[in-house]
Formats: structure tokens, sequence, C-alpha cells
């Protein structure tokens, strides 16, 4: 994966860690649909999962929320965890793979500066997975900001890669 976006501290977004009802269904659906590998579990209630053998980049809990439902869409909350795949490429295997497990697409756009794939997990918890751009090629407008959109991602085309 490419390296998160960083300030001029150093700081970054290093981890996502989420209440879920089923320890078990959760794990489950993150290594099916996005490959992620169990690193450690914790007790009977906790498990951390990692792409590439990192500590982890996401956390799974059911301290809370054991069986528990699903959040209503209107409450507060994590909108979605987004995942960075280095290229399209990886971003059309990705997607292949959440397919293949019977993940059920929730959208698509192209958003100028990145590619991106919408899709839930089992406690409703929102999921990007997308591709930067090249900064060089982000979308500007006349004065040099950023002119981010929402337009139609051709998904099929996405898919013909892999």
């Amino acid at each position: 994966m490419q390296p998160e976006s960083q300030t001029a501290s150093g700081a970054r977004i290093g981890h996502v860690h989420l209440k879920v009802a089923d320890l078990a269904r959760s794990v489950a659906f993150y290594e099916a649909a996005l490959g992620l590998e169990v690193q450690q579990y914790f007790g009977t209630e906790a498990a951390f999962l990692s792409f590439d053998g990192y500590h982890h980049h996401l956390g799974l809990n059911t301290w809370h929320s054991a069986h528990g439902p699903r959040p209503a869409p209107d409450a507060t909350g994590l909108y979605h965890t987004a995942f960075l795949f280095p290229d399209r490429a990886a971003l059309a295997r990705a997607v292949r793979r959440a397919l293949d497990a019977g993940v059920r697409l929730e959208g698509a756009a192209d958003h100028g500066v990145s590619e991106a794939i919408y899709f839930s997990d089992p406690d409703g918890n929102g999921i990007e997975i997308y591709c930067d751009r090249a900064p060089q090629d982000w979308p500007r407008d006349s004065t040099g900001q950023l002119a981010m959109g929402n337009a139609r991602l051709d998904i099929a085309a996405l898919l013909a890669l892999v």
C-alpha cells in the first residue's frame, strides 16, 4: 500500500478500530472481502487484522457491542473506513475479491483525485476501497485549488484489468 498522507509533524492516521456485534462474523468478512489477515486475538472479544503482516490496520471488538443492533442510517458515527490500494490494477483485484466474497456494492465514483468503490460490512460500517491518481493529475480550478468531483466510475472497465 502507498504511504498515508502525512502532516508537517509526521502524524498520520494509523488504524481504525470498530465495534461489531459478532467478532467471528466480522473477522470472516474482512478476511474474505478484503484479504486482511488476523495478527492477534485479544481474548474472545477483539481481533487485530492487517495487510502484509503489519501489527494492525483494523481492530474489531465486541466490548460494548456484542449482539448489538446496526446503527440507524441517520445516527452519528463513522461514515466509512477507506482502504488505499497502490494502483488501479490492485483496486480492480480488490473489487473482484469483494464481489467473489458476495459483497453488494453500494456505490462507485471517480473523484478526480481517486477512484473509489463503496460497500458495507455486516454491522453497517461503511467501507471505501480506492486508489489515488498521481498528485500532478489531480483536477484543479482556476485558482489552483483542488476541484474534486463525484463522476460515474465504470466498474466494468476497472474489472477488465483483472
